[in-house]
């Protein structure tokens, strides 16, 4: 899979990460009600360890600058040190470490985590609201589960196209002719996650990938394709080079709300279905700070941490979160958006990419 880092550009520094931050300078956990059942008691025996590592969590990618603020404010004595590797090389490093583990939590696009799983390197640990997320977003002993996920969406320079298209239907209309822009499903992982958007709107299912494949190869045909990269073209969107992306909602509502685009730029989560995307944590198996690593999941399990993920633009994994409030009109709610089973998306990535050439490869 594609490194995540290339659908989104810095987090840390912007206004809403600083929001986040000011809103979590409340109370610490031993001057207020507990988050949830036990929090005070697991707070305390974190202390004895004084800090979590966690992998892969870099502060300028899904608001964790100020997750990390917020954890730190609420549970003084407990720091935080993270890395920023990319999913597949966290996957090596705990491997690499499997004897003396240095990470205690690892966070990943949810199919690194199955790669996780295999090699042994994580450990069960079911968190708050574990058992609200869809089955496809967890592993059932909870080895892994989704903490957020990243939601296929048209992202529109309205000045270049006046009529938005809502639906994948609209893109097959000639009007919309060398204007749109995808990536690559045979070397990204956004381009294989698109392919299963495509297809849920074409009336397929993860059994049966043919209509998005068929209806891909329509879009090329149609001439309506303008190019397919192998790498994401959030700079040329930025310049105006790009009428229609066919990517992540985050990057549109970066575009829109941080960006500077404003009303140059519509972000349309197609009516017919779309997909949602997981990224997943876990516990490292014999962590050197086991407690705090709990404590830090469960922390960003709570409503209040999922509502900071929010602030960052990836939607919450929890179903029925309420989102903040200034982000509730930027995440209207969605219930097109179907949750992608990794497991079986990998089992058909093959099928994907041979088909894809199939039915694209006569333009």
């Amino acid at each position: 899979m594609q490194s995540r880092r290339s659908f989104v550009a810095a987090m840390a520094s912007l206004p809403l990460a600083r929001v986040a931050v000011r809103e979590a300078a409340a109370q610490t956990v031993l001057d207020s009600a507990e988050l949830y059942p036990g929090e005070k008691a697991l707070f305390t025996a974190s202390l004895k360890e004084g800090m979590v590592v966690s992998f892969d969590t870099g502060p300028t990618w899904a608001n964790w600058a100020a997750q990390f603020a917020a954890f730190k404010k609420r549970y003084p004595g407990v720091e935080i040190v993270y890395n920023d590797i990319g999913s597949a090389s966290t996957v090596v490093a705990l491997e690499k470490a499997k004897n003396r583990p240095q990470a205690d939590t690892a966070y990943y696009f949810a199919a690194s985590a199955l790669d996780a799983v295999s090699k042994g390197v994580v450990a069960p640990f079911k968190p708050v609201n574990f058992d609200k997320l869809p089955a496809v977003f967890r592993e059932q002993d909870g080895r892994w589960f989704t903490i957020h996920s990243l939601t296929v969406a048209f992202i529109v320079n309205t000045k270049l196209v006046k009529d938005v298209p809502q639906s994948w239907a609209d893109l097959l209309k000639p009007g919309y002719k060398n204007t749109v822009v995808y990536l690559d499903p045979r070397s990204t992982g956004a381009g294989q996650v698109i392919t299963f958007a495509a297809n849920f709107g074409a009336g397929g299912d993860m059994n049966n990938i043919h209509p998005g494949l068929d209806y891909l190869g329509k879009l090329h045909k149609a001439g309506n394709v303008l190019r397919v990269l192998g790498t994401t073209p959030y700079a040329q969107f930025l310049k105006g080079e790009i009428p229609i992306w066919i990517s992540y909602e985050n990057d549109g509502l970066k575009a829109k709300y941080i960006d500077g685009l404003g009303d140059a730029v519509a972000v349309v989560i197609p009516k017919e279905a779309s997909v949602a995307a997981p990224y997943a944590i876990s516990l490292v198996a014999k962590g050197p700070n086991p407690n705090a690593g709990k404590l830090w999941l469960n922390f960003i399990m709570t409503d209040f941490g999922q509502g900071i993920f929010a602030q960052g633009f990836v939607r919450p994994s929890v179903p029925g979160i309420k989102l903040p409030a200034e982000v509730a009109d930027k995440l209207p709610a969605a219930p097109q958006v179907r949750p992608l089973d990794v497991r079986a998306a990998g089992a058909k990535a093959d099928e994907v990419n041979k088909g894809w050439i199939a039915a694209t490869q006569t333009n």
